[in-house]
């Protein structure tokens, strides 16, 4: 029997005419009768999965272009560890030892307020430094520690050597001026490795994905960072080890921003937990300011799913209050070791890759809420709403979590304005290397 008009097309066919000028054929034909109702809606209804089959396949390339734009080293950071060197090598100032002889002794000494940054990235930290020291109420009580790779131990060093911090105290370390145990070595390369095995295996499953149509989405692909294997972001767990005669100290993650004074961080009453950190949200009930655990861990097996509530909210990292002294009594170190390998016994299937989802098993009971105004985070993610930029002004320290680095060109404009007021754009080395707010 021959078939109706507009039925001899397969419906491959009209998947294929989802242009506005295809639909506009159709309105003509159905408006002058040449086609019945149902061909119409049935023509209609496969160029409108076609259309939505396209937006999908965008929205999921945007996703990974983004991703891929996350990772790379802008030319303009790469130019300056590059000048910042040659001046090591030319000018004595700047291979001059931090702190300065006289600032030595703060080092050590808990009257002070120590703060810790984990990082190889010289103009973040500068931002880091500028904006904390600007907001304080007593600079001249802040020590920070900066502890970097050895690839960038030399214009780390330089910078700041040749732009002192006034009143507060600057050290510089590379990890190859660690004299660590056999022990802690070992350790090391064992947590680094598992980290390695985890990834991989993450990576191996989603490249078996199909990008187009399985729904590889931002979060699988972040679970993929270049800084899910950093061996900076991970040495975090050994802050203990970092600064043995420390017992209390303020971690900042580098792409932070301060904008009030902190001082009450040092003065806090942890309750004899380990850790402070945001919580709660200001966005109210029921709203967490990170992910849930969900997000993280695998509740599929009973070692997490009856150990942990998948609706809870995560505390954030990024702005913590640590006491080293009740770190070390209660082993953290050793229970995140505990974790690890559990694992990997169970086919390192328990969590995506990265930082936080060890970390949140091994600091378990042991985090104390802090105020949510303390930190403001996820602005790597997205631009803020208008009824958030109050909010955004209330903040102690805006965190920017996410790909959309400040120092990146994808970055948020509307939000770039917050780091680039701390950044000195009239040192030579920032011009030659053409780093523009």
């Amino acid at each position: 029997m021959e078939a109706k008009e507009g039925h001899g097309t397969n419906d491959g066919d009209y998947r294929r005419e989802g242009s506005t000028e295809s639909f506009n054929v159709l309105v003509n034909e159905m408006t002058s009768n040449q086609q019945d109702i149902k061909t119409f809606a049935f023509r209609t209804k496969a160029m409108l999965s076609m259309m939505e089959l396209k937006v999908q396949s965008a929205r999921e390339q945007e996703s990974i272009n983004w991703h891929l734009a996350s990772h790379g080293v802008p030319k303009s950071l790469h130019c300056l560890c590059l000048k910042l060197a040659e001046e090591y090598a030319v000018n004595a100032m700047a291979r001059s030892h931090l702190p300065p002889p006289e600032y030595v002794s703060r080092l050590t000494d808990p009257s002070f307020h120590h703060v810790v940054l984990l990082t190889d990235n010289v103009l973040a930290a500068s931002v880091v430094i500028s904006s904390t020291v600007q907001h304080s109420a007593n600079p001249e009580k802040l020590v920070f520690h900066i502890v970097t790779d050895k690839k960038t131990y030399i214009p780390m060093n330089a910078w700041f050597a040749i732009n002192p911090i006034k009143s507060a105290a600057v050290e510089v370390k590379g990890l190859h001026q660690y004299d660590w145990s056999h022990e802690v070595n070992v350790h090391v390369k064992e947590m680094l490795e598992i980290h390695r095995l985890i990834w991989s295996h993450y990576n191996d499953n989603l490249r078996n994905a199909n990008f187009q149509h399985e729904g590889v989405n931002r979060r699988s692909l972040e679970a993929l960072t270049p800084s899910c294997l950093s061996l900076l972001n991970h040495l975090r767990i050994y802050i203990p080890e970092l600064f043995p005669d420390l017992n209390k100290i303020v971690f900042l993650d580098e792409d932070v921003v301060v904008q009030h004074d902190m001082s009450s961080l040092w003065e806090l009453d942890l309750n004899k937990k380990v850790v402070g950190a945001v919580v709660d949200s200001w966005c109210g009930d029921n709203c967490c300011p990170g992910k849930k655990y969900k997000d993280y861990l695998n509740f599929s097996y009973p070692i997490i799913s009856s150990n942990f509530d998948h609706d809870r909210c995560v505390w954030l990292y990024g702005v913590n209050v640590f006491d080293l002294e009740a770190w070390r009594r209660v082993k953290i170190t050793t229970n995140y070791h505990k974790w690890l390998k559990h694992n990997l016994n169970f086919g390192m299937e328990l969590w995506q890759p990265g930082v936080h989802p060890p970390a949140l098993l091994a600091f378990e009971g042991q985090v104390h809420p802090i105020d949510p105004s303390w930190h403001v985070g996820g602005l790597g993610y997205r631009p803020p709403q208008a009824h958030s930029i109050k909010m955004l002004g209330d903040a102690a320290v805006l965190h920017f979590s996410g790909p959309a680095k400040p120092w990146l060109d994808i970055g948020f404009p509307e939000l770039r304005s917050l780091w680039n007021r701390h950044v000195n754009f009239s040192d030579k080395f920032i011009r030659k290397c053409r780093i523009l707010g």
